[in-house]
C-alpha cells in the first residue's frame, strides 16, 4: 500500500522527481511513499514526508485512492490533502518543485497517477 501526499501553497503543488534506481525513475510524483507493516496510511504518510523531506504534517482528506498493475508489480495508492509545517528539503537528494496545475502536463508523472492530475486540473 501506498500514499502520497497533495500538498498545495498558493496555489502550487508540491512534486519529487523519483531517484534513479528506483521503480519508475525519473518521473515526478506526490510525495510519501510505502506503508510498513502494522502501519496505518496516515501514519505511513507522515512518516515518509519527515523521512524524505524533513517536515511535519497534517494529514487531511482522502483525494483518490486507486489500483494501477505495472508489468513488475500491482499497487493500491491513496492520495490525501496534506498541510506541512516547515520549509521542505530534499533529503535524499531527489529534485522537487512547486507546480502550477496547469503546468502538470509539462511534466512526466507515472501512469498510476493519471486520474488525479485530472482531477487537479479541473480544479
Amino acid at each position: 500500500m501506498v500514499t502520497a501526499a497533495v500538498i498545495d501553497r498558493g496555489g502550487r503543488l508540491l512534486v519529487t522527481r523519483r531517484l534513479a534506481g528506483t521503480h519508475l525513475a525519473g518521473t515526478w510524483e506526490f510525495p510519501g511513499g510505502k506503508c510498513e507493516p502494522g502501519e496505518g496510511r496516515e501514519a505511513g504518510l507522515v512518516r515518509e514526508l519527515r523521512e524524505e523531506l524533513g517536515v511535519d504534517a497534517v494529514v487531511g482528506a482522502l483525494i483518490l485512492s486507486t489500483r494501477h498493475a505495472y508489468a513488475d508489480r500491482p499497487i493500491e495508492l491513496h492520495f490525501y490533502r496534506c498541510e506541512i509545517h516547515g520549509e521542505p528539503s530534499a533529503l535524499l537528494g531527489q529534485e522537487m518543485r512547486w507546480v502550477a496545475r496547469s503546468d502538470l502536463d509539462a511534466l512526466e508523472f507515472p501512469p498510476a497517477d493519471a486520474e488525479l492530475i485530472e482531477m487537479l486540473k479541473a480544479g
